[in-house]
């Protein structure tokens, strides 16, 4: 066992019994570089990644390139969800060098922490083009002894050029203008597969953020089509619910199976408001599922949610998912009927669609109208075979070894899932999923938010085992407060908008910068690395930054206008930006529209366990509304009018549920009748 033994993170303690001499980041393994002069190997990764694991078997498992590793390097294993920071910058030595990035990565630096080469996966020998890992120590580590004077210089030219990256980050004003997101909405059709669905070909990606945009944009045609796709394809797991990480293919037929708890949070949300919009039953029945998934697989015995799925399973990536005819009739036993229905319907065959030769990723190509009309059986009849297949077949998938499953609990994470079970479960009233996500940020509260002085609250990176570790960065901070208000609009807790709004005093306070109109990615008194990172673009989670203006702006909504004045200085410094690349930062571009064309805020008057009140509030979910604000407003309660004393201001107790909605500096005439409000929200002014 190997210093990795000691750690909390899963990942870290995969490669535990590594013959390598592994130190996880921290001050011992910095200190030894220096005192022996010797250059570090970083690799970052994460447990769920399938080519880390590869590179494992490959190379950090094999006794004589962990000799090499150990003789010439200090070699030190991060986990990329515990260290963004950290992943962020040294991601960009890869880019820089005009390589994509991604994991595992696997940088070299000088003792004092600047990069002069990176790469990511590399095999043990040379294959496919690329050089094996052990030429590539070898190179690396003759280069640093007999050309210690290039590599200086390198590193050098590398870290000026990561700072100068990071310094003027989406930098690019703008003018707020209502045009401004049909002009990314045409960019974004430009670049979406109409075909199959989605953006680009291969591998494709969810791209939730995006599709945001169509839909905030009126494109309600390509956002189906990709939603309808994503739900057919073998990216959706037809069985268990949730979605696999990205499709290999341009068809989202065979996916990369690791799940991840952010990816299900934006699709949640995705199809919640999807539903908002077209009503379209498929889009509920999916938002249900995946809320089904997460409660099944991905939540603590104390309400926290868990951060990813792995891949692999049994030494296999995707054996625990894929199916062979033989296997659909064993699961389905005696039901002959049901184990027909199912291959047809998930078009299980015997030359199979995976890798591994005969196996079915499952998916649903044809319609139930045509299955039925294929198998000559009423739709009906088809539609409770399915059923029964699918019971069937998950109990015996349940059987099988299953994937590694990362417990931590991350705090960024779990508010974006928190966020999507309280907006979707209150739209589709579903009391279990907004009961769920107050439960889950009640555990971020008691767990991982600490108070820090008068007014402000930080947030911690991570929990797991039951021991919280930092630092927490904007993500953190900023998703939690996200979800804070998310769940105060769900239930109408006071409690919610405290919580997001001491976490937002410390993203004011240790975040943004007035100087540059932006936020820092990490606090400004956390640990010095290279560079403090700064990044305003979308990637697999929405920015930071991005969300962290969005918290302003609703809290300047409810609580104290002045609150909002940071998030628009920012959004402005970034609107030129975000218009030229909306696929980077789709976020933003809802946040400009948010400015050019403002929210609506929908008051609610009255006792908040009052059935009236609830009436009026489910109508207010229920509206395809993307920007609104929901106060709920009891004038008994003096916590209840803190929370939304901005709206508060000239909406009396009617003597019974009422609510208001306020468009700009304009509100309605009080309503009392729940279908009355439905049509208001539905009126464009």
């Amino acid at each position: 066992m190997n210093r990795l033994a000691g750690e909390l993170s899963p990942y870290l303690q995969q490669h535990a019994k590594n013959p390598v001499d592994w130190y996880p980041w921290g001050p011992e393994a910095l200190e030894r570089a220096r005192r022996e002069d010797k250059p570090i190997l970083l690799s970052i990764g994460y447990s769920a990644c399938h080519w880390c694991h590869v590179m494992e078997r490959e190379s950090f498992e094999n006794d004589a390139i962990a000799r090499t590793m150990n003789e010439w390097f200090v070699n030190v294993k991060v986990d990329r969800e515990e260290r963004p920071d950290l992943d962020q910058v040294y991601q960009l030595v890869v880019q820089l060098m005009g390589r994509s990035g991604g994991w595992p990565l696997t940088v070299f630096l000088t003792p004092d922490q600047r990069p002069f080469f990176g790469g990511t996966y590399f095999p043990p020998v040379d294959r496919y083009g690329m050089p094996g890992f052990p030429k590539i120590l070898q190179g690396v580590w003759e280069a640093y002894r007999a050309r210690r004077g290039e590599i200086d210089e390198q590193a050098g030219e590398i870290t000026r050029a990561i700072a100068d990256v990071q310094g003027r980050a989406g930098e690019k004003s703008a003018e707020i203008s209502p045009d401004s997101i049909a002009a990314a909405a045409r960019m974004l059709a430009a670049r979406f597969d109409d075909v199959h669905g989605g953006f680009g070909q291969r591998p494709k990606f969810p791209n939730t953020m995006a599709l945001e945009v169509l839909l905030r944009a009126g494109d309600v045609a390509r956002v189906r089509k990709a939603l309808g796709a994503m739900r057919a394809g073998g990216i959706w797991d037809h069985l268990g619910g949730g979605f696999h990480r990205y499709s290999t293919d341009e068809r989202w037929l065979v996916p990369h199976f690791e799940k991840m708890l952010y990816d299900n949070a934006l699709l949640l949300r995705l199809y919640a408001d999807a539903w908002r919009v077209t009503g379209d039953p498929l889009f509920a029945q999916t938002a249900r599922a995946i809320a089904a998934y997460v409660a099944r697989e991905m939540t603590s015995p104390e309400g926290g949610f868990y951060a990813t799925q792995d891949a692999d399973s049994d030494g296999d990536e995707g054996k625990f998912f894929v199916w062979t005819p033989a296997e659909v009739d064993a699961a389905c036993g005696e039901d002959a009927e049901a184990a027909r229905v199912a291959k047809t319907a998930f078009d299980v065959t015997d030359a199979g669609n995976f890798e591994h030769g005969g196996a079915t990723v499952l998916s649903t190509p044809a319609s139930m109208d045509e299955v039925a009309a294929t198998l000559s059986m009423p739709r009906a009849a088809v539609e409770a075979a399915l059923e029964r297949a699918r019971a069937r077949m998950f109990k015996a998938r349940e059987a099988r070894v299953k994937p590694f499953r990362d417990e931590k609990i991350l705090a960024s994470w779990n508010g974006l899932m928190a966020g999507a079970l309280a907006s979707a479960g209150a739209a589709l009233g579903e009391p279990s999923m907004v009961a769920a996500a107050e439960r889950a940020l009640s555990f971020v509260q008691d767990k991982l938010v600490v108070r820090a002085g008068a007014g402000e609250a930080r947030v911690l990176r991570h929990v797991k085992d039951g021991v919280a570790r930092g630092p927490g960065f904007l993500d953190d901070h900023a998703f939690v407060a996200d979800a804070a208000l998310d769940v105060y609009e769900a239930t109408g807790d006071p409690r919610w908008v405290t919580l997001a709004d001491t976490l937002a005093a410390a993203i004011r306070g240790h975040f943004y910068d007035a100087a540059t109109r932006g936020f820092h990615f990490s606090p400004d008194d956390g640990e010095a690395i290279l560079v403090r990172p700064r990044d305003p673009f979308d990637h697999a989670v929405p920015g930071a930054g991005s969300i962290a203006s969005q918290v302003l702006l609703r809290l300047g909504a409810l609580v104290d206008p002045a609150m909002a004045e940071p998030a628009e200085q920012a959004v402005e410094a970034l609107a030129g930006a975000a218009a030229e690349n909306p696929l980077a930062m789709s976020v933003t571009v809802g946040l400009v529209d948010r400015l050019a064309r403002g929210s609506v805020d929908i008051v609610v008057v009255g006792p908040r366990d009052a059935d009236a009140v609830r009436a009026l509030v489910r109508e207010a979910h229920k509206a395809p509304l993307i920007d609104r604000t929901i106060a709920w407003l009891d004038p008994m309660d003096p916590a209840s009018v803190e929370a939304c004393k901005v709206l508060a201001e000239g909406k009396p107790s009617q003597g019974e549920a009422t609510a208001y909605v306020c468009r700009g500096r304009t509100c309605s005439l009080p309503i009392r009748d729940a279908r009355e409000l439905a049509l208001a929200l539905r009126s464009p002014s």
